[in-house]
């Protein structure tokens, strides 16, 4: 019997598992005999060994040809100007994508909330587009020959138009592609990256945050210690069925990233439902005395970062964007006391803040894009980006939740689901890449 087979096998006795011990759990005769709570818990405890032994399945991954040296993209050329009018190549796959995004996950965007998980067949149909791609340089089986973080902000964007969660869903293993692109060495490169190029892309996932308050990226407590990862990373996409992850934790010397294969028996993986984002299956990971592959450098882990939260950003972007469109037609053919809602003051200067609101964070990110791009320096575009976006992102969902009075507090509309994704932009780091 094939991996594949036996994964499938595997998960498919846990689903009809949990779902009797769903139907338990939902028996009201359990209460009269006190079994409410030890069912409960059983269907915890089901849910996460699932999730577990789902995680615990994983392809081999083998350099099947050696690099002499890490292939590396040179900067894109910059025109001496401030222009932010895509290429004709960019143009061209942003034009795809945003197709993809109103086709394929736009009308699913609902369910995919509901069942806090994106369908296989979009996530089948987003591996086609190329999406793990973007950063890995032609000689490797890639698609660009240039740096083109600006393009990774442009797809981010299109894609969160259709929903946030599944474009986090959607672009997770780019994230770790791209890591290895920028920062892995010739045996990381030739190990991994054929898998990213090939047709079957696997699931993958950049996992940084840690569950506690005011969490900094900069001070972790997954630690690296004598070639063993451990810890617990949080919020990451994708979790429980990822092969591959791409770790942040500290070092004696500061924080930095590696390389871990979800097949280790000391990587746990469990399920962590959140507010938002809920199409991304976001999951919490479980290091224990796990065998880590550092990935690049101190500055490398930095500008991972700052590249991740102009990712953010620009998801933040497209959300925001799809806020404005939908509430526009809205307050125009809203009617109170014989006109649209839209004559008030209140609500028009709501809408046009909106507006305002949008150019400003759409240019502070495009300018970091840019830079990045470019190989030029871009903390500071990137700190304004992140400020801006968390700032003003949120503000959106709020007012379009508001300027669509008792609607906005129901699923009928999108805008709710818009003000849930949007208050991660101040919360998430890692998952997404540019």
């Amino acid at each position: 019997m094939s991996l594949q087979d036996r994964t499938r096998g595997r998960r498919d006795a846990i689903g009809v598992g949990v779902a009797l011990l769903n139907k338990l759990a939902r028996w009201r005769a359990i209460d009269r005999f006190g079994l409410r709570k030890p069912a409960e818990r059983a269907v915890f405890e089901a849910t996460k060994t699932g999730f577990r032994t789902a995680g615990a399945l994983s392809r081999r991954f083998s350099a099947a040809t050696k690099l002499t040296a890490p292939a590396r993209l040179p900067a894109a050329k910059g025109t001496g100007r401030f222009d932010l009018t895509p290429t004709d190549d960019q143009q061209m796959m942003v034009d795809v994508v945003r197709s993809f995004a109103s086709d394929l996950l736009r009308p699913a965007a609902s369910a995919a909330d509901t069942a806090c998980a994106t369908e296989a067949k979009v996530l089948e149909s987003s591996a086609e587009l190329g999406l793990s791609l973007i950063e890995v340089p032609e000689e490797l089986g890639g698609i660009v020959t240039e740096r083109s973080a600006m393009t990774g902000v442009l797809v981010a964007e299109a894609l969160a138009y259709g929903d946030m969660g599944q474009a986090v869903a959607c672009l997770a293993p780019s994230a770790v592609s791209t890591a290895i692109s920028l920062w892995g060495d010739e045996t990381q490169q030739a190990t991994y990256l054929p898998a990213f190029t090939g047709s079957s892309v696997p699931a993958a996932a950049l996992a940084l945050v840690e569950p506690r308050p005011v969490f900094d990226p900069f001070s972790l407590r997954t630690r690296f210690t004598g070639g063993l990862l451990n810890g617990v990373k949080s919020l990451v996409p994708r979790g429980a069925e990822a092969e591959l992850f791409v770790i942040g934790a500290q070092t004696d010397a500061g924080p930095r990233l590696f390389v871990v294969e979800a097949d280790h028996p000391g990587v746990v993986i469990e399920a962590e439902p959140s507010m938002g984002l809920r199409a991304a299956s976001l999951s919490r990971v479980i290091l224990t005395d796990v065998p880590a592959l550092p990935l690049g450098s101190l500055d490398d882990y930095v500008e991972c970062v700052r590249l991740s939260r102009l990712g953010w950003c620009a998801l933040a972007l497209g959300t925001a964007r799809a806020v404005l469109d939908y509430v526009t037609p809205y307050v125009n053919s809203r009617e109170a006391f014989g006109e649209p809602i839209s004559h008030r003051q209140s609500v028009a200067f709501m809408v046009a803040n909106i507006g305002i609101e949008l150019e400003g964070m759409k240019l502070v990110t495009y300018r970091a894009g840019s830079r990045a791009a470019q190989g030029l320096p871009f903390a500071r575009e990137a700190a304004l980006a992140r400020r801006l976006c968390t700032d003003k992102g949120m503000q959106i969902g709020t007012d379009g939740v508001q300027l669509l009075g008792g609607h906005g507090f129901v699923k009928e509309h999108p805008v709710e689901r818009w003000y849930r994704d949007l208050r991660a932009i101040g919360v998430m780091e890692g998952a997404v890449l540019v």
